[in-house]
């Protein structure tokens, strides 16, 4: 009997809802920490980049139009699919990582409760921001949280799962859609997450997935005048200097880069990266009067 040869994973971008190759035909190769040969990943161009924006612009008005309780539904769907295939996202996040496979399924099981984490935040988040205000006068007066629109998301590099749901999850939490740079090292548990996201109902182009050389991709997301939003976590301190020179361009909203490669992922994240990629709304309405007293509520 022949010996059987292993049938290899063709990784590719996830872009609308579907699975392209780069549009260049480009790849690279991914290797474990030992230097080991892992898989050739898709090597993203500018025109990937744009075409992400453009599925992302697309599926904006859908997700951000959905109910805070379904988004939630949908990314407790995302924990579910995560929670099925858990050991091949723990032996990806090993090899990417060059981590123990005890300590590769610590990270994979903190991602997965991190999508369960936000996925409790989705019907929440508005009443902890927005509210109704005191004014001076016969009004009601009401602010309330709206989604910043298309947010480019650059994942964090050596936490290559973990820190990428960290930053990818609060982004459509709140009802923006996002682009996100997987880490140009260890793209593998990003690209595969796609395989995810395309059987958890969420709708295509919500998230877009790249990988590649992290400057070449982002630096067209930064200058791209349909893109709201960047979140730098991926970028060195050179690099995310350009990009906010390149963002002020269109007057977009950046989150700065933190010291996000030493970070602490599994601690309890707070809210600070969903308000970062909303706006608040403000209403005003008349009260109106009420009897001859002219007394009003």
């Amino acid at each position: 009997m022949s010996e059987r040869l292993s049938v290899l994973k063709t990784y590719k971008l996830y872009v609308g809802g579907k699975f392209p190759r780069s549009e260049s035909g480009r790849v690279y190769e991914v290797t474990d920490a030992k230097g080991k040969w892992l898989a050739n990943a898709p090597l993203s161009s500018r025109k990937d980049a744009r075409d992400a924006v453009v599925a992302a612009r697309k599926a904006f008005g859908g997700w951000s139009g959905a109910t805070a309780y379904n988004r939630g539904q949908i990314l407790y769907r995302i924990a579910e699919m995560l929670e099925g295939r858990r050991d091949q996202y723990v032996a990806e996040v090993a090899d990417a990582e060059g981590l123990s496979k005890s300590k590769a399924a610590a990270q994979v099981d903190a991602a997965i409760d991190r999508w369960v984490w936000y996925a409790g935040w989705t019907d929440k988040i508005a009443q902890v921001v927005g509210g109704g205000n005191p004014v001076a006068g016969p009004f009601f007066n009401l602010s309330s949280p709206e989604p910043t629109g298309v947010v480019a998301v650059l994942a964090p590099q050596k936490s290559s799962f973990l820190g990428l749901v960290s930053v990818v999850a609060p982004v459509i939490a709140t009802g923006n859609t996002a682009v996100v740079v997987a880490s140009e090292k260890s793209p593998l548990p990003a690209l595969s997450l796609g395989e995810v996201l395309a059987t958890s109902d969420l709708p295509g182009g919500v998230v877009n997935i790249l990988s590649g050389r992290t400057a070449e991709i982002a630096a067209p997301l930064a200058a791209h005048q349909d893109v709201n939003a960047i979140d730098l976590a991926g970028a060195g301190a050179e690099l995310a200097k350009e990009l906010e020179i390149a963002a002020a361009d269109n007057l977009k909203r950046v989150l700065r880069p933190q010291p996000v490669d030493n970070a602490d992922w599994s601690a309890t994240p707070g809210t600070d990266r969903m308000t970062a990629f909303l706006e608040t709304k403000t209403v005003w309405h008349p009260t109106g009067a009420l009897g001859a007293s002219g007394s009003s509520y």
